[in-house]
């Protein structure tokens, strides 16, 4: 254990208020892909970037084209927690972590256990029709050839998620502001804080015990208490 993981457990055993905030690279260790790493998304090749695809505009004018890249990439029904959502899990069952704020898609951390989880893009784990608003698993999306209608009214089905051009959910920012607000610890880790609005929620941390675990550097680094340039599945596994 190295001494910044050793101060990092220091802070985390004496806090009753942790407030988790984190990104794709969270996932990663539980072999779902981000975007922006050298493997990531971003640098595979398709005949569209992935953020068209992933837009709104594309998905409304392009839906084969758009599940055919949601069905290869976006769900990931194999993948399972790793040592970081098992240890926030943990923290909250003590009541010690007050919410896990993420910008997943994967419902990795409630599958963990977490109950709190603010939610910021949506999830993969929730469908719904647009014309009727019946909902529908994942797995009848990732079973469904093609492009996924309902079996109601004939709508188009789409996943509960947050695409480019798209709005983020007013409530969730603002739980997410109250929590990030009132903590005695921020820990952020797995994202390069690139991605806003929702890198921006950092700005309202008011204490002095801001953590960063990620493997590349942000632009919040000498603001922070801890950076830790570590898996982050690596660093919590040990506390």
């Amino acid at each position: 254990m190295t001494e910044q993981v050793k101060e990092l457990k220091k802070l985390t055993d004496a806090s009753d208020n942790i407030v988790f905030f984190g990104g794709a690279g969270v996932s990663t260790e539980s072999g779902i892909p981000d975007f922006r790493s050298e493997d990531g998304l971003y640098h595979q090749q398709y005949d569209y970037p992935p953020e068209q695809i992933l837009s709104h505009s594309f998905f409304m004018a392009n839906p084969k084209e758009f599940y055919r890249f949601y069905h290869a990439k976006m769900i990931c029904p194999e993948a399972r927690p790793n040592a970081a959502h098992r240890k926030l899990a943990e923290w909250e069952k003590e009541g010690r972590l007050r919410a896990v704020i993420t910008q997943n898609i994967d419902n990795l951390h409630q599958m963990a256990g977490s109950k709190n989880v603010l939610e910021l893009h949506g999830s993969t784990h929730r469908n719904y029709c647009m014309s009727c608003g019946e909902t529908y698993t994942w797995q009848y999306v990732a079973h469904s050839e093609g492009v996924p209608r309902c079996e109601h009214c004939g709508g188009l089905v789409r996943p509960d998620v947050v695409l480019y051009e798209e709005a983020l959910d007013m409530d969730v920012m603002e739980r997410a502001v109250d929590y990030i607000s009132k903590a005695d610890i921020l820990i952020v880790g797995g994202t390069s804080l690139a991605v806003y609005p929702a890198a921006g929620l950092i700005r309202y941390y008011r204490g002095d015990k801001l953590v960063l675990i990620n493997k590349s550097t942000t632009s919040y680094d000498r603001q922070a208490r801890l950076c830790i340039a570590e898996p982050i599945g690596e660093v919590l596994g040990q506390l």
